[in-house]
C-alpha cells in the first residue's frame, strides 16, 4: 500500500481526513507537531490515531527550535506583514512541513497530507516549504479536491463520517470564529469576524491575556536582555528562546499588551479579517527595537528596513526554505553582532514604554549629542557640510528657478 504522513491534531478535520485516507489505500503515518498549541492529553490523541487505523502516531516537539532558528531571526528583521502583523502562524508552517517530511524519511512514505483549505496561506506554506525539502514529495491536500468536498460539503457530513468509521470527536457547535494558538500567539478568523464591521476586541475567548480596561492600574517594568539580537534573559535571569516568549507572554499578557485587528492581502488574493494576540513576541519586538537605535548605524538601519517588508511578505507567503530566505538570514545575523545589551520596559494596559537602556556597544556619545557648549563636536563643520549637500539644489535653482 501507498503510505503518507498527516500533520494531525486530532480534532475533527484531520480526524476524518484519516479515516479517508485510508478508505483511498493509504498507509497513514500520523504527526502531531507541537509548536505550542493546548492540548489537554497529548497521549490520548496519539491513542486515537492509532485506534482509528493509523500506521503509527507520534508527538514532535519543536517549539524551542521554533522559537530560537524561524521566529528570532524575523525578529531581527523587525518584519512585520502589512505593517502590524508579526507572523506567529506563517512562522510555524514551514517547520511543521520540515518535522513531517523528516518522518516520511524515516518511515518510508512518499506522500505529505494536511488538512489546510483551498483559500487559506497555510495550503501554500505547507507545500512550498515540503516541495523545497523534498522535491518528489506527493502533496494531498483534500480539501483542494473536489471528490473530497462532494463527500464533506459541510460539518454535519464529517460528524456523520466520524460516527460510521467510530472516530471519537467532540461533535460541539460551531465556535462564532476559528482560532489557531501556538507558543506565539493566538489567531482568530471567520465566523462573527467576517463582518468586519464587529468589533475584534469583543472576541470571547482570548486566551494569553487580558484586555487593556481589565490590566492592572499600576505599570509593570520588566528588563528584557538581548546577545547579538537574540533575547536570552527576563529580569535578570537567563533563558532559553522558548522560556523567553512564554515568560513574556505571562507578564505582558496580563498588562494587556499584544492585541491586533487587521484586514489582511492574504497570498491567494483575498482580503481577510483576522485579530491576533501576541503579547511576548510584541514586547520584544519593541525592546529589541529600542535595543537596534542604540547600536546599529543609520545606513545599516535604512537598509534593514527596506528589505524588511519583502522578509515579511515570503515569510507570510510561504517561501522559507529558499536561497533568497537563507542569504537573508545569512545578512541579519552578521547585521545584528553589535545588538548586546539590556532594555528596561513600562507596561501598563496595553502600552509598552521605554524606561531604560544598556547597551555594550552603544554609538550614542552624550558629549557629543549634547545640547551643552563645549563636547567634541565642531558647529563650525555643518556649514561645509550643508554647503556640500545644498550644491545640486543651488546648481538646480540656477538652471530652473521655483516660484515661490
Amino acid at each position: 500500500m501507498p503510505s503518507c504522513v498527516l500533520a494531525y491534531s486530532g480534532g475533527l478535520d484531520t480526524s476524518v481526513i484519516l479515516g479517508w485516507l485510508q478508505d483511498e489505500g493509504y498507509d497513514c503515518h500520523c504527526v502531531y507537531v507541537d509548536v505550542g498549541q493546548p492540548c489537554e492529553d497529548r497521549e490520548a490523541i496519539l491513542k486515537k490515531a492509532h485506534d482509528c487505523g493509523a500506521k503509527s502516531a507520534r508527538i514532535v516537539d519543536v517549539q524551542e527550535e521554533m522559537i530560537r532558528d524561524f521566529a528570532f531571526p524575523v525578529l531581527q528583521w523587525q518584519a512585520k506583514y502589512e505593517g502590524i502583523y508579526l507572523l506567529g502562524t506563517s512562522i510555524a508552517r514551514p517547520i511543521i512541513s520540515k518535522a513531517c517530511l523528516q518522518v516520511a524519511r524515516e518511515v518510508g512514505a512518499e506522500a505529505f497530507a494536511h488538512g489546510a483549505t483551498g483559500k487559506g496561506n497555510d495550503q501554500c506554506r505547507f507545500q512550498l516549504a515540503a516541495e523545497a525539502l523534498d522535491p518528489t514529495v506527493k502533496i494531498i491536500a483534500p480539501w483542494r479536491m473536489k471528490s473530497f468536498r462532494d463527500k464533506f460539503p459541510g460539518r454535519t457530513e464529517l460528524i456523520e463520517f466520524c460516527d460510521i468509521k467510530k472516530i471519537p470527536v467532540k461533535a460541539s457547535a460551531s465556535k462564532p470564529y476559528s482560532s489557531d494558538e501556538n507558543c506565539l500567539h493566538i489567531s482568530y478568523e471567520a465566523g462573527d469576524l467576517e463582518e468586519v464591521d464587529n468589533c475584534g476586541v469583543k472576541v470571547p475567548d482570548f486566551g494569553m491575556g487580558v484586555s487593556p480596561q481589565e490590566a492592572p492600574d499600576a505599570v509593570e517594568e520588566v528588563s528584557i536582555g538581548f546577545e547579538a539580537g537574540v533575547p536570552v534573559s527576563v529580569n535578570g535571569k537567563k533563558l532559553s528562546a522558548l522560556d523567553v516568549v512564554q515568560t513574556l507572554n505571562t507578564i505582558a499578557g496580563r498588562n494587556g499588551v499584544g492585541r491586533i485587528d487587521i484586514v489582511e492581502n492574504r497570498f491567494v488574493g483575498m482580503k481577510s479579517r483576522g485579530v491576533y494576540e501576541a503579547p511576548g513576541i510584541t514586547t520584544l519586538y519593541a525592546a529589541h527595537l529600542q535595543l537596534e537605535q542604540l547600536t546599529l548605524d543609520r545606513d545599516l538601519v535604512n537598509l534593514r528596513d527596506r528589505i524588511s517588508p519583502e522578509v515579511a511578505r515570503d515569510v507570510y507567503y510561504g517561501f522559507w526554505y529558499t536561497p533568497k530566505m537563507d542569504a537573508l538570514l545569512a545578512f541579519i545575523k552578521e547585521a545584528q553582532k553589535p545588538v548586546t545589551g539590556e532594555i528596561k520596559l513600562g507596561l501598563y494596559k496595553g502600552n509598552i514604554e521605554v524606561h531604560g537602556r544598556k547597551a555594550e556597544h552603544s554609538l550614542y556619545d552624550a558629549e557629543i549629542a549634547s545640547m551643552e557648549g563645549g563636547g567634541s563636536y565642531d558647529q563650525t563643520d555643518a556649514e561645509g557640510f550643508l554647503r556640500l549637500q545644498g550644491l545640486p539644489s543651488r546648481v538646480q535653482g540656477t538652471v530652473r528657478p521655483r516660484s515661490y
